[in-house]
């Protein structure tokens, strides 16, 4: 019954309309006036910020704000893999031969986030890694890795909450709300980054320019609070061992050591 309710309050929030209100709100300047109150609510680094609370217009420049120079240190070992946002990492598990993946004890097919079944195999017993970004979070997104960028495509339309309440409670997802993918092709393997739209703001905005991209560069960044997953090939990529869930973790610190195959 929970579920249903959920559900159906979701359906009725969720459409085309509701959505336009707060991304105009958000963009207006009359939400400079929600600036502070957003910042105290939500407990916003200020130290960090590459402007004072009073320079920022709206509240989605906010939203997409840029961090001082230097206040984020990338990994700099060359087989490294860095979180690409600042985010609580909810879940790390491998794909399964049938694509599923489970996270928070739902069922999610990479097939089906993925759209191309050419593109899935070689993910197939791989490595997944879901990152969730709350309002409170810096919302550009940074490469986790050093390559070039072999394939970039958008589905979806709709997005539903991809919080823990979203997770649980929400049909597919991960799977089916609006999302930008970009594969990374490295020296040890493929990686995809999975850019999932939130509740309400689909906005999710590319930034690199070229096909190359270097690890920790900026390369997108979100309109509000979503979700990152990564995709990493079979036998490609080592989890840290003092990676555990749900833990806090910051853009440039590392996620894992690539696999040096033969």
């Amino acid at each position: 019954m929970k579920q249903d309710i959920y559900r159906l309050m979701i359906e009725l929030t969720n459409g085309r309309w509701t959505s336009g209100i707060l991304r105009r709100f958000a963009r207006a300047r009359v939400s400079r006036f929600v600036v502070p109150s957003f910042a105290k609510i939500y407990h916003l680094n200020q130290d960090e910020m590459e402007k004072g609370l009073s320079e920022y217009p709206t509240l989605h420049d906010l939203f997409v704000r840029r961090l001082k120079k230097d206040a984020r240190g990338i990994d700099e070992s060359p087989d490294s893999v860095v979180s690409p946002v600042d985010a609580v990492i909810e879940d790390v598990g491998q794909i399964k031969d049938s694509s599923d993946i489970i996270v928070k004890g739902k069922t999610y097919s990479i097939e089906e986030m993925l759209g191309d079944p050419q593109l899935l195999t070689k993910y197939l017993n791989g490595t997944y890694m879901i990152l969730y970004l709350s309002p409170s979070h810096y919302h550009r997104i940074h490469s986790p890795v050093d390559g070039i960028v072999t394939k970039q495509w958008t589905l979806g339309s709709k997005s539903y909450p991809v919080n823990k309440w979203g997770l649980k409670y929400g049909v597919r997802t991960l799977a089916k709300n609006y999302r930008v993918m970009t594969e990374v092709k490295t020296d040890y393997g493929h990686v995809v980054i999975v850019k999932v739209g939130a509740m309400f703001v689909n906005s999710i905005e590319t930034t690199h320019k070229g096909s190359k991209v270097e690890k920790g560069g900026e390369i997108a960044y979100f309109s509000f609070g979503s979700t990152v997953v990564l995709l990493f090939e079979k036998n490609s990529f080592q989890i840290d061992s003092g990676l555990h869930t749900p833990k806090e973790i910051k853009v440039g610190e590392k996620l894992g050591s690539y696999v040096l195959t033969k």
